[in-house]
């Protein structure tokens, strides 16, 4: 069609035609098949959104998702079909059609990055991260993630590769480069470190997952949770709201704390210091009836024991269990907060208090202090 249509202008101009007139009509024909893409994948687009309806929620996710590299791509058909039409010079359809080789590999990597993220999304969607169990959806939701990020940069690095190696010189630069690497590879290779250990640590995160989307942690003393997992570092959110970023091979190379490492439930501790005469199986009652009256206990774990025995003091320790992290430190809280109150009310005397020897104080005491005591008394 484009054929006909560039022949029938020359014969209408006598058969040549200037090259002004060469470029106008090539940059009409170009423009003219860039606005028939755009229409047309605007039918398309409004077409699929017709049929997807608000009954397909992944149909339309996926039309939005793949709206501009589709729109690219019918765009750089109708501009290869027109330039091959097109009364340019040689050389200069070269140098267009070697632009449009490098959109293409542009555009199939933009694609391939696209379409791994509408597969991870369309998967995740199955999961669910604020039920109270959890746990198999934060599995899933770490190992799609990291993975994504992971191939998102092969996918990267395989794109930039393929669009160097269309230019001639760059090859040869390349060429020369590799077999002439000595002395710079291994300063190469030093300074890259960093970016391999924690694109491998990456990759180890994914498959054995020490730390999960949403995992209670302790890391370097501090308490929080896992809120992001990136190509080179982790992100942190401590119990204040702050964020701690930690390198992604931090969690390769040091011990940590993973509190939800096979599921959401812990037992808290809380300690209480109180006199030698304390009644212990009182307190140990009323610790019972404390975590049955609260609705953040879930009814496995509670008990009292005498953890030590000091000279002034004894220490007991009591646990409760809770479905997560956050309903243990507050169970904990509350625990104690009603035990303390509970001593005071009841037994004042089981609160830690110094003694003294009434006999031995009262044998250093002058002749005329006792007297006065006793007359007082």
């Amino acid at each position: 069609m484009w054929q006909a249509i560039v022949e029938r202008i020359r014969s209408e101009f006598g058969g040549t035609l200037s090259s002004a007139a060469d470029w106008a009509l090539s940059a009409a024909l170009l423009v003219g098949a860039g606005v028939a893409a755009w229409l047309l994948h605007a039918g398309i687009l409004a077409l699929g959104r017709r049929l997807s309806g608000e009954r397909r929620p992944y149909l339309r996710s996926v039309l939005g998702a793949t709206k501009y590299p589709t729109r690219i791509a019918l765009l750089l058909v109708a501009l290869a079909i027109a330039l091959s039409t097109a009364p340019l010079e040689p050389a200069t359809k070269d140098f267009l059609a070697r632009l449009l080789g490098l959109a293409t590999i542009c555009l199939l990597g933009w694609v391939a990055a696209t379409a791994l993220r509408v597969a991870s999304d369309l998967y995740l969607r199955r999961f669910r991260l604020d039920v109270e169990d959890n746990l198999l959806a934060r599995k899933h939701v770490t190992q799609v993630r990291v993975l994504v990020r992971v191939l998102d940069a092969v996918i990267a690095l395989v794109t930039v590769g393929f669009a160097l190696m269309t230019f001639e010189a760059v090859r040869q630069y390349g060429v020369t480069l590799f077999a002439s690497a000595g002395v710079a590879g291994i300063v190469a290779g030093l300074a890259a470190r960093p970016l391999l250990t924690n694109f491998l640590a990456g990759v180890q995160i994914a498959v054995a997952q020490p730390i999960r989307i949403d995992d209670a942690v302790i890391v370097e003393n501090e308490s929080g949770r896992i809120e992001e997992i990136t190509l080179n570092y982790v992100v942190v959110r401590l119990w204040d709201w702050r964020r701690m970023i930690v390198p992604l091979s931090y969690f390769i190379e040091k011990p940590f704390q993973n509190w939800t490492r096979t599921g959401n439930e812990l037992i808290g501790s809380v300690f209480l210091y109180v006199d030698h005469t304390a009644p212990v199986e009182a307190i140990r009652e009323k610790l019972a009836e404390i975590a049955s009256q609260s609705k953040l206990w879930n009814g496995k774990v509670v008990s009292l024991q005498v953890s030590d025995c000091r000279e002034t003091t004894i220490e007991l320790r009591a646990l409760v269990s809770a479905n997560n992290a956050s309903a243990v430190w507050d169970l904990r809280c509350e625990v104690r907060e009603k035990l303390i109150d509970f001593l005071r009310r009841e037994h004042p005397e089981a609160l830690p208090r110094r003694r003294y020897e009434a006999a031995d104080k009262a044998a250093t005491l002058p002749q005329e202090a006792r007297e006065v005591r006793a007359a007082r008394r």
